[in-house]
């Protein structure tokens, strides 16, 4: 489960908002089910205007991250970044493909996205066809196709894409060095 937490930080508490939210990140890297969160500054993304700060958040399951938000130690934290912020934080599940990556301020570079996603899905198409061509044999191409294709989108979303993230994220996430 990835939520998109975004609050609009009060003007001259930008460096008391990051601490707090690198603390908040820590406390939530102790949990069970972490899998990552990342802040995102206003102004990370140049291709969007945006003033408010968000942090990606994102855990195993949803048993997981009822936890971490049921937590004393967020409640207090919340608490203490409440004269940083102002107005109600905007809190919003997300899923989907897109978001197998997005725990990093920026974005890992393409071809390094499209290697780690076909190191996914290549066994996994592999092992789908082993396990299911005896079943799926009498069946026409069509249905086979449907039923193998949302078992590949299934199990990248929830179970390889996650875990490949984790295992790759210090390559996927490198900093490029700037001439």
């Amino acid at each position: 489960m990835t939520v998109l937490i975004s609050r609009n930080v009060r003007a001259g508490c930008e460096a008391d908002f990051e601490r707090m939210t690198r603390t908040l990140m820590e406390a939530a890297a102790r949990f069970e089910g972490y899998l990552g969160a990342q802040l995102v500054h206003p102004g990370d993304d140049p291709e969007v205007e945006d003033a408010m700060y968000h942090v990606v958040l994102a855990f195993d399951r949803q048993s997981s991250l009822d936890a971490w938000l049921e937590s004393p130690e967020r409640k207090r934290g919340l608490e203490a970044a409440e004269p940083l912020v102002q107005g109600k934080p905007s809190f919003k599940p997300v899923s989907g493909l897109g978001l197998w990556f997005r725990t990093a301020p920026s974005n890992p570079p393409r071809w390094k996205v499209a290697v780690v996603t076909w190191l996914g899905i290549c066994p996994t198409v592999y092992v789908l066809f082993l396990l299911t061509s005896d079943l799926l044999k009498s069946w026409w191409l069509l249905p086979r196709t449907v039923v193998l294709s949302l078992a590949v989108v299934l199990l990248m979303t929830w179970v390889v894409a996650p875990q490949l993230t984790k295992l790759f994220r210090p390559w996927l996430f490198a900093r490029r060095s700037r001439p």
